[in-house]
C-alpha cells in the first residue's frame, strides 16, 4: 500500500468519524433524553438532523432547470468556470432550502411539551443557525473527502447514513427470530433476494456497452500519431439513481400537494388520492414504475448528447467503423443510446420498486430501513471507492510498501 492511498484513507476515515461524531451532539437547549418525554430519541436531533437532505434537493433542482434552461445547460458544460458558477448557484439555494427546513423543525420542537427546556424566539433561532451550519459544515466534509480522500464525498456520506442502521436491524430480526415472531424460512427469503438484488446492481452497474472508434494517423505539433482502436462505453444506467429515483415521487406529491392547497385536504377524492398513493399501494407501484422509467430517458437524453458526441469524434478524426461521419454518426449513437437506455430504465425502475413489493405484501415483511435506492446507492459507492483505490494505486506505485 502506497503513502498517497493511506493519507487518502486516513483522510476519508477522520472525515466520516468527524460526521458520526457530530451526528450524536444535539442541538442545544433540548431536554436530556431521561426527561418525561417518553419515545422521543432526543440523541437523534443532532445538529446535523437535516443531514445533506436539502443540498441534494437543491443540486437535483439546478440540474432540472438545466436540462430545459438552455443557457444553464451551456454555463454548465463551458468547464471548470461554468462548473464553479453552476456550484455558487447551488450553495445559494441550498442555504434558501436549509434555511426554510431548518426554520420549520425549530418551531415544531418547541411545539412539543417538556422537549425544548427554554422554547421561544431565540431556541429557534439558535436551532436554526445551528441546523443551517450543519448541513454546509457537511457539504465542506464531502467536498474534502472527494478531494483529498478515496470516493466521492456525497455518496460516501449518504452511504454511511445508510448502513448505519444495519446493524441495529439485523439486531432486531434477530431477535423477533428468537421470539418465535417470525418464521426461519421468511428471513432466508429475504436474505436470498438481498443477496441476489446486490448481485444484480454490481453486474449492472459494471456493465458497458462498447462502440468501436477508430482514429487514423495525424499530426500533433511535430508527433506522428499512429492510427489506433478503442472503444466509447456506454454504461447500462447512465442517469445513475438519485435523479430519477429522487424526482419520481414528485410528479405525484406535488400535483396532490397543490389540490391540497386549493381544495382542501379534506376532500374525498383527495384523500382517496392520498391513500391510492401510499408505498406499497398498487398505484405507487405502477405510477413509479412509469415515472423512473420516463425520467431515465429524460435524463439520459441530457448527460449523452449523440450529436455533441459526434461532434466531438469528427473534430479528433475518430469514426464508427461503417459509419459516415457527422448526422450518420449521431444517427448510430442515438439508436445504441437509445436501446441501452431501454435496458437501464427497466433495471432502474426494478431496483427502487421490487422491495417495495415486500410491503405490498404484509406478511413478507421484515423490520428494515434499507430500500433498493438506498442499496443502489452504498453499492455504487463501493464500486466507486474500489476503481479510486485501483487508480491512486496505478498512478502512485512508489511509496511504503506493507
Amino acid at each position: 500500500m502506497n503513502q498517497e492511498l493511506v493519507r487518502r484513507i486516513a483522510v476519508t476515515i477522520g472525515a466520516l468519524l468527524l460526521f458520526r461524531l457530530g451526528s450524536h451532539v444535539p442541538l442545544a437547549g433540548l431536554v436530556p433524553q431521561n426527561s418525561l418525554l417518553p419515545g422521543v430519541n432526543v440523541g437523534r436531533i443532532s445538529i446535523f438532523a437535516l443531514y445533506l437532505i436539502p443540498y441534494l434537493s437543491a443540486a437535483i433542482v439546478i440540474q432540472l432547470i438545466a436540462m430545459v434552461w438552455g443557457r444553464l445547460n451551456a454555463l454548465q458544460r463551458s468547464g471548470e468556470a461554468g462548473r464553479r458558477k453552476i456550484a455558487r448557484y447551488t450553495l445559494v439555494l441550498t442555504l434558501v432550502l436549509t434555511t426554510f427546513q431548518a426554520y420549520g423543525l425549530a418551531s415544531a420542537l418547541v411545539e412539543i411539551t417538556n422537549l425544548v427546556a427554554d422554547p421561544g424566539g431565540w431556541f429557534v433561532l439558535s436551532a436554526t443557525a445551528t441546523m443551517v451550519g450543519g448541513v454546509f459544515f457537511l457539504i465542506w466534509l464531502s467536498e474534502l473527502i472527494t478531494r483529498h480522500g478515496i470516493g466521492n464525498g456525497l455518496a460516501l456520506i449518504l452511504a454511511v447514513s445508510i448502513l448505519i442502521s444495519l446493524p441495529e436491524d439485523v439486531a432486531n430480526i434477530i431477535e423477533m427470530l428468537r421470539r418465535g415472531m417470525v418464521s426461519p424460512n421468511l428471513v432466508l427469503l429475504h436474505v436470498a433476494f438481498w443477496v441476489a438484488f446486490v448481485a444484480l446492481i454490481v453486474l449492472v452497474e459494471s456493465a458497458r456497452r462498447n462502440v468501436p472508434i477508430e482514429f487514423g494517423a495525424r499530426q500533433l505539433g511535430k508527433r506522428l500519431l499512429p492510427p489506433r482502436r478503442t472503444v466509447l462505453p456506454i454504461k447500462l444506467n447512465s442517469a445513475g439513481a438519485l435523479i430519477p429515483v429522487t424526482v419520481a415521487p414528485w410528479t405525484w406529491s406535488l400535483p396532490l400537494a397543490i389540490a391540497a392547497f386549493v381544495f382542501g385536504a379534506r376532500e374525498p377524492w383527495l384523500v382517496a388520492a392520498y391513500e391510492h398513493m401510499k408505498f406499497g399501494q398498487p398505484a405507487h407501484l405502477l405510477l413509479g414504475a412509469i415515472a423512473v422509467f420516463v425520467l431515465v430517458f429524460v435524463y439520459t437524453s441530457y448527460v449523452l448528447d449523440p450529436e455533441r458526441a459526434a461532434a466531438t469524434l469528427q473534430e479528433q478524426g475518430g469514426v464508427i467503423a461503417g459509419v459516415a461521419p457527422g448526422e450518420p454518426t449521431a444517427d448510430h449513437l442515438d439508436r445504441t443510446v437509445s436501446l441501452t437506455t431501454v435496458l437501464g430504465a427497466a433495471y432502474l425502475a426494478a431496483v427502487s420498486l421490487i422491495p417495495e413489493l415486500f410491503t405490498a405484501w404484509g406478511d413478507m415483511l421484515l423490520p428494515y430501513k434499507i430500500s433498493g435506492g438506498s442499496a443502489l446507492i452504498v453499492v455504487c459507492t463501493i464500486l466507486d471507492i474500489r476503481t479510486q483505490v485501483r487508480d491512486v494505486s496505478l498512478t502512485n506505485p512508489g511509496g511504503v510498501r506493507q
